[in-house]
């Protein structure tokens, strides 16, 4: 069985208001925006049997994590009150924390933008009592502690569904930890306030996880997490198709142009309603008829753009396989189904493409469409429409990650992800959340039909 954890931000806190930096420093308490930020989490969340509650213990991710558990008690009366653990704490910044952001980027300037370029290698030099310095790596202790936390975690509850309130920081190391992202990678993910992100682990600690979702904010009211302050560069609306009938029934489709069925075309007016408020610069979509028709729908509230077709944003052609059920696959292929399953980067598909062929052509059409948007006084969102295992590709270069990695992240018929480029095509991306369906069905989880891939 697998172990299904969904993790929490704090709300906003005092210093978070103020602007300051928190880390371990735990003078910073709840708003009261922040307790009602927490209040809706709750409620976003009842209806799903969680088996513990896991927290930091300082206070702002303390209360938070009691006003959310209070909330679930009431549908799950046997949830008892949250544990703590000291691995969940926000990271170690001796040297800055309760400073205002500003201040600290005054007085360190190399530091501070060696944190937000290099994090790897962000050091601090810490005063000893004797009078000599330490060198200190937060973000690489931060991801280690992760690392920790998980194995405890796993060895405890396996099997479990179990919820995690703590901060900013510690969660992006959680997820990258997870799905196997280094420090280097530690701007990559944008973590808001109460946030909901779902991971799915296959077994312990080691074993194959999915992000189900990460940074979800649309039960807060807004649609999609804010931009960071300063951004210039294109926002990217990444959005799979409808639901079709062979989706429905599990068979691969690949490049066989299977249209939407009912549901899908449902499914495609959610998104538009859900999208509905973003304005949008410029739409993109695969030439086949199933992202077509969605972005279609999807661009009736924004009547005045034009709709490009990108060849190579089509779905990976599945060959021989196309048109036929698991079942048959194993029949005909013995033993190839499990290893796309467990090694996909090392499978040929009989007559179609491997992930390398994918990879290469869709994200060269991704880098064509992010630049064609990076120039410009004004920054300029932008939607693309395709495929499961089109944008299974585009999420993992986002973060660095290769063929092995694409199992990683699911990808709901009708849901939508967001890539920030803070300074253009030129700067690294920042994958600000992904696969959103709660406005799909109204669940944080992802209920859409899985389809065959």
């Amino acid at each position: 069985m697998k172990t299904r954890v969904i993790i929490v931000r704090h709300g906003q806190s005092t210093y978070n208001q103020q602007k300051r930096i928190q880390g371990h420093c735990d003078e910073s308490e709840l708003t009261p925006g922040g307790e009602a930020q927490a209040l809706q989490v709750g409620q976003a969340l009842v209806g799903i049997p969680f088996d513990a509650v896991w927290a930091s213990p300082l206070k702002r991710a303390r209360k938070t994590a009691e006003v959310i558990t209070a909330e679930l008690q009431k549908s799950t009366p046997a949830l008892v009150a949250p544990s703590f653990s000291d691995n969940l704490k926000e990271i170690s910044l001796p040297l800055w924390e309760g400073m205002p952001f500003v201040d600290a980027e005054t007085q360190y300037p190399e530091t501070f933008k060696q944190w937000r370029t290099d994090p790897a290698n962000f050091v601090m030099a810490v005063p000893q009592p004797d009078g000599s310095t330490v060198e200190f790596y937060p973000i690489r202790e931060l991801y280690q502690q992760a690392a920790r936390f998980w194995q405890e975690l796993l060895a405890a509850h396996q099997g479990q569904t179990i919820l995690i309130v703590a901060h900013s920081a510690i969660n992006r190391a959680l997820v990258s930890t997870a799905i196997g992202l280094g420090p280097e990678r530690f701007n990559s993910l944008n973590q808001a306030n109460c946030n909901i992100s779902v991971l799915n682990f296959a077994g312990g600690w080691g074993s194959p996880v999915q992000v189900e979702a990460m940074n979800l904010t649309s039960h807060m009211g807004a649609p999609l997490p804010d931009m960071r302050r300063g951004h210039r560069g294109p926002r990217m609306l990444l959005v799979r198709h409808g639901e079709t009938e062979w989706n429905r029934q599990g068979r691969f489709q690949g490049q066989i142009d299977v249209p939407l069925n009912d549901n899908g075309r449902a499914q495609g007016e959610k998104a538009a309603a859900f999208l509905k408020p973003v304005t949008v610069d410029a739409a993109y979509t695969s030439f086949m008829a199933r992202p077509k028709e969605t972005a279609e729908i999807i661009l009736q509230h924004h009547p005045d753009l034009t709709l490009h077709s990108v060849n190579e944003l089509r779905e990976i052609s599945h060959g021989e396989w196309e048109g036929l059920y698991e079942a048959e696959i194993e029949t005909n292929y013995p033993g190839m189904l499990e290893q796309w399953q467990g090694a996909p980067e090392t499978v040929q598909m009989p007559g179609g493409e491997n992930l390398e062929q994918v990879w290469l052509r869709s994200i060269a059409a991704w880098k064509q469409i992010v630049a064609a948007h990076s120039s410009g006084d004004t920054v300029q969102t932008v939607l693309v429409v395709a495929h499961d295992a089109v944008n299974k590709a585009l999420l993992c270069h986002v973060l660095g990650l290769g063929p092995e990695s694409f199992w990683r992240f699911k990808q709901g018929n009708g849901a939508v992800s967001v890539i920030d480029y803070p300074n253009g095509i030129d700067s690294a991306p920042v994958l600000v959340t992904a696969n959103i369906t709660i406005h799909l069905s109204g669940s944080v989880l992802d209920k859409t039909a899985a389809g065959a891939l």
